[in-house]
Formats: C-alpha cells, sequence, structure tokens
C-alpha cells in the first residue's frame, strides 16, 4: 500500500489535520492510523476538556482562539445537529506576591491578542465571586468570555464522522517501525504486518510521540506523563464558578451536578509513565488536594468523592510547548506533538496550519513558524509560563 500522507494517532490532532488537509483541496490519498479506535486511553478523551486564552505567549493565544472561532460556528461547519456542550464558564487564575509579577505579564500578552480577560485583585475577586477565599491571594485573572469547558469525545466524533465522508483511510494498528532513506522517510510499519509507503509522515502520536520520532531516527523530547483527575460532590452549587486554578497548581471546575479537581502531581519524581499505568493515585486527592480546595472554597470542607480517572499526556520536556512543523533534516516528517496539556484546544488550530504548510507550501491562518524543530534541535527553550 501506498500513501501520499500518513498520519499516525488518529485522535483529535490526527483527526484534525486529515479533515483540514481535505478542506484545504489536498486530493492525494491519506492514511489515518489508530490503535485504540475506542479512544479508552487516549490523552483527547481523558482530558480537562477546556479552553483558554490565558497563556504567557501570543503563539499559544492565537492557536487557542482559532478553536474558539471554530466552536462559535460549529453547526455551520459540522451540520445542525454538531453540539459539543461548549460552556463558557472562564478560568480563574489565582496569584500571590510571588506570582503577581507573571500573572500581569501574562495578562498584558493576552489583551495584546484581544481576549476578554480582567486582572483584578484580592477584594475586587471576592465581591464578584463571594464564595471564594482571598487568603494569600494578592490577584487573579477572570476570563469572562472565551473560555470554558466542552465534550472531549463529542469533538473527537464531530471530526471523525465528517472524515467518513472525505476519503480518508482509517486504520487499526500499532506502528512499530518507520524507515528512512537517507533525508526521508519512505515508510511506515505496523503490527499487523503491513507496510505503507509514505510520501509525507506527521506524527500525531500524542504521549508516544516521542517514540515514534525515535523509529524515524530522530530526536524529540516528549514523553508521557500520568495526570489524576477526580470527581466530587458538593452541597453548594456554584453556577457561577470558573474554573479556578489555585497558586498551587491545584484547579477545580463544575461539571453538571459535580465538580471535577485535579493538578496536584509533585514536579520533583514526575516523570515517564509505563504505558499501561492508568491507576488512579487517591492520596493525592485526600492529603494534597482536598486541604487546598477546602482553603480557597470553604464549603468544600465538607465534599464527598466519587469517582476519578487517570490519563497521560503529551509532555514536552524542554519547555512545555508544542512542536510544529517539519523536521529540518528530514523534510517530509512532520511534527504535531509535545502540546503539554493544551492539545485538545489548540489541534484544530494545529490541523489547519499543517494542511496550509503541506498544500500550500506555507502557513496562512496560524503562523506556527514559532513552534518549529529548530529550537529542539539546539536545545533552546520556547517556554509557556502557563502550564496547567
Amino acid at each position: 500500500m501506498r500513501y501520499d500522507i500518513v498520519i499516525i494517532g488518529g485522535a483529535i490532532v490526527g483527526s484534525s489535520v486529515a479533515y483540514y488537509l481535505r478542506e484545504e483541496g489536498f486530493s492525494g490519498s491519506i492514511a489515518l492510523i489508530e490503535r485504540d479506535p475506542r479512544f479508552a486511553h487516549a490523552a483527547t478523551t481523558l482530558s480537562m476538556a477546556s479552553i483558554r486564552q490565558q497563556f504567557s505567549i501570543p503563539e499559544n493565544i492565537r492557536l487557542s482562539q482559532f478553536t474558539l472561532k471554530l466552536f462559535r460556528r460549529l453547526k455551520e461547519e459540522f451540520g445542525a445537529d454538531a453540539d459539543i456542550g461548549f460552556r463558557e464558564g472562564g478560568y480563574l487564575i489565582l496569584a500571590g506576591e510571588d506570582g503577581l509579577p507573571i500573572l500581569k505579564s501574562n495578562h498584558e500578552a493576552q489583551m495584546a491578542e484581544g481576549a476578554d480577560i480582567v486582572l483584578e485583585d484580592a477584594e475586587q475577586l471576592v465581591r464578584r465571586f463571594p464564595w471564594l477565599s482571598a487568603e494569600g491571594i494578592t490577584a487573579g485573572a477572570y476570563g469572562r468570555t472565551g473560555e470554558g469547558w466542552f465534550d472531549a469525545h463529542a469533538m473527537l466524533m464531530l471530526f471523525r464522522k465528517a472524515l467518513r465522508e472525505k476519503k480518508i483511510d482509517f486504520i487499526t494498528a500499532d506502528v512499530t517501525g518507520i524507515e528512512r532513506d537517507g533525508n526521508r522517510v519512505t515508510s511506515v510499519s505496523l503490527d499487523n504486518g503491513q507496510t505503507l509507503e509514505a510520501g509525507i509522515v506527521v506524527n500525531a502520536a500524542g504521549p508516544n510521540a516521542g517514540k515514534v520520532a525515535a523509529m524515524a531516527g530522530l530526536a524529540l523530547p516528549v514523553e508521557p506523563r500520568k495526570r489524576n483527575v477526580f470527581v466530587f460532590e458538593a452541597r453548594e452549587k456554584y453556577a457561577d464558578m470558573p474554573l479556578l486554578v489555585d497558586p498551587s497548581g491545584i484547579y477545580v471546575r463544575p461539571e453538571g451536578s459535580v465538580y471535577l479537581t485535579g493538578g496536584a502531581e509533585p514536579e520533583e519524581g514526575d516523570g515517564p509513565a509505563a504505558p499501561g499505568d492508568f491507576e488512579v493515585d487517591w492520596p493525592l486527592f485526600e492529603e494534597v488536594i482536598w486541604p487546598v480546595l477546602a482553603t480557597r472554597i470553604p464549603a468544600f470542607e465538607a465534599i464527598k468523592p466519587t469517582r476519578a480517572w487517570a490519563g497521560h499526556y503529551d509532555y514536552n520536556t524542554l519547555d512545555q510547548n508544542a512542536v510544529i512543523g517539519p523536521h529540518p533534516e528530514v523534510g517530509n516528517f512532520l511534527f504535531a506533538n509535545g502540546f503539554s496539556g493544551h492539545g485538545l484546544q489548540q489541534a484544530p488550530a494545529v490541523g489547519k496550519a499543517l494542511a496550509e504548510l503541506i498544500v500550500h507550501g506555507g502557513y496562512r491562518t496560524v503562523d506556527c513558524s514559532a513552534f518549529g524543530y529548530d529550537r529542539i534541535a539546539e536545545g533552546r527553550a520556547f517556554r509557556e509560563l502557563n502550564v496547567i
């Protein structure tokens, strides 16, 4: 089998690339390889499914703004029944005295990009959210519009369903090898015994992207990191609660009649996740998260944990930022990796950008040059400061 483009990874990033290739007029053959067609362990479906504009660098803000515009015209793009349950509840990112300079700097970058984010002191925040304790808080940035959360599975299925009408070959398999001939990749080997000759290979393998790149003899500092999400009930229902991020890094947001929380993984000892390790670390909730929640929102002193899940996400160890575009020497191997928790909200923009690059020879809608591989080769960090 020979394909003009082979995309490794069929979740939201790979599906977005395939979708926008067809939208941009690419008529060649496309194979979309996915080893987990139910997406039971995909970073896409196990994520917190949120979108924000509160980043520290303009390029990340622009990626998410593209997706926000897509959300605004979802029915126009995917049909009258398209619905991902987008709730524009906002983000509230809190900072103490030490974190105030970064919060202010981030806010300036966001305002310059037209984001609807207000920076308020502790007194203003408590007036806006009476359930909030401002203990240890100096200020907070609140997204009044353009931020919130949605149904990740529904979003993925919109893209996957749309692809069925666009002549994409779905292949259920695991990639076991990538052949190279000098400065070009030539084929992809699968665990079902097939070999796919490829004109272009796109790495959209999420947490496994580093391993996929290594198969082509290329270095990519992306590894799977395990993250836990806990669900709990509380007597109080705060309809106005945004996705709140405490200075500790712990976050909480409402989800219907319950709440979701996480973000307590310690930096020390945080390393690559074992491939099959999806066990929930319950002590994180009991020993770390709950005390913070009870301090920040006093009504949460009495809560009832109900369930939890653990997932892997693609962590860029260099700078927690995406790697997008071709390898500078192996030009037909393209990266769409290392989003470090931002992949779901940025995937449509990256799919559009790579499609434009392939079809037209350059970025047109969102310039992703800053995310190029050159910085990886040089060890030059392009750091996103607002990683949640």
